[in-house]
């Protein structure tokens, strides 16, 4: 399991239904791009538009889906970037993780996964407010793409490779 710090001040203020957007603290337009271009050079991603978010979001796509079948949001998609005045993501996690980031404020649940419509592996990681964030952000990117190729295991049971 990745080891995060506290985020610093209180979390930001976010639509609490869909679309699940992130509505302060945004990421600078430098840093979103940087994250951006950090995450189009994962090896193996295809970048395209997301296949459940607005337009103006930008998504990472693998080939196929060989990952834990909780390990996407749609398809073979496992996180996208929201478009520039949100900054924020969505990605997966395995389970122990996601519980680290979002008690650590790094993350929140989607407002879905409450409800089983989907996983309780997808939250929002919320947009870097200067480089030391980008660098924890872009950890638990790494993380959910090691969870998407089936390369990061957890002992949880929606880490169960796919049928």
């Amino acid at each position: 399991m990745i080891t995060l710090t506290r985020r610093r001040g209180s979390r930001p203020a976010t639509r609490p239904a869909t679309p699940h957007q992130q509505l302060d603290q945004t990421a600078p337009a430098p840093l979103q791009e940087e994250l951006w271009l950090r995450m189009a050079g994962l090896p193996g991603v295809r970048t395209g538009r997301s296949g459940i978010s607005l337009p103006d979001t930008r998504a990472l796509h693998l080939p196929e889906a060989s990952g834990p079948a909780n390990a996407y949001l749609i398809g073979a998609e496992f996180a996208h970037l929201h478009g520039a005045r949100d900054g924020s993501l969505h990605l997966t996690l395995p389970g122990a993780e996601a519980s680290h980031a979002i008690e650590h404020g790094w993350a929140e649940p989607h407002p879905l996964a409450g409800t089983g419509l989907i996983p309780p592996t997808i939250v929002m990681v919320y947009g870097p407010r200067d480089r030391e964030e980008l660098e924890v952000v872009w950890s638990l990117v790494q993380t959910s793409y090691a969870y998407a190729t089936a390369t990061l295991r957890s002992g949880s049971e929606e880490s169960a490779p796919r049928p």
